[in-house]
């Protein structure tokens, strides 16, 4: 047996485990009660999270109808250190984030929390995700105008009144700064390494997640 079909059968046993747990989850996760509506018209905003590595969180909303583009960067700090290295310190202030483009007529920005709540990332992990520590990891809305903040704080307490995590969600909801996108190397790396080692275990079981849990919502990149 090759490595490749090595690595299909840990891929596969590990999806069959996630999705199992994620089917769980997700159905626990309630659409928000408050939320913008569909635009009639087409047009593109900008929402910005964070969730643990941003390889991931990009990976997923790549794949969610309705989103223009996706880009790994950096919010939360200044411009001077919106470097990884220096990201990586977690001195920066700044958090491994995501910024999504998107067609506001095709999805609502709370339907993108939804995803971002029950298939990227676990919001009650504090300043970590899994084995990745430090408050560059940390879970976080940025948002850009009061709606934003509305309907994120709103969810939030949603959420948390529904005792839909059984531990206590801690997201911040923080005004968006700033932006800065990551370095090149940094973009679309799920993609182009899917046989890595973390790409496998931690990343391309939330695709499959959202695959499964949200068809209505799933397209292919």
């Amino acid at each position: 047996m090759n490595s490749k079909m090595k690595l299909a059968i840990v891929v596969s046993i590990i999806f069959t485990a996630v999705a199992c747990n994620a089917a769980d989850l997700a159905a626990k996760v309630p659409a928000p009660i408050a939320d913008a509506r569909l635009s009639t018209g087409k047009s593109t905003q900008t929402a910005v999270i964070a969730g643990g590595c941003f390889w991931g969180i990009q990976a997923v909303f790549q794949h969610v109808k309705g989103v223009v583009s996706a880009t790994s960067g950096y919010s939360g700090g200044a411009p001077r250190t919106a470097e990884y290295e220096l990201v990586c310190t977690g001195e920066t202030g700044h958090a491994e984030s995501v910024s999504i483009t998107y067609d506001p007529s095709q999805i609502t920005y709370g339907q993108l929390l939804r995803v971002f709540f029950s298939v990227a990332h676990d919001p009650t992990q504090l300043n970590r995700q899994g084995t990745d520590d430090g408050t560059q990891y940390r879970s976080a809305i940025f948002y850009a105008n009061d709606e934003q903040k509305q309907i994120a704080e709103s969810y939030i307490a949603q959420l948390g009144k529904a005792g839909v995590f059984g531990r206590p969600i801690v997201t911040q909801v923080v005004a968006l700064q700033k932006f800065y996108p990551a370095e090149e190397y940094h973009q679309n790396y799920a993609e182009r390494h899917p046989y890595s080692p973390y790409i496998v275990y931690n990343d391309a079981p939330k695709v499959a997640h959202l695959r499964q849990q949200f068809p209505e919502l799933y397209r292919e990149k």
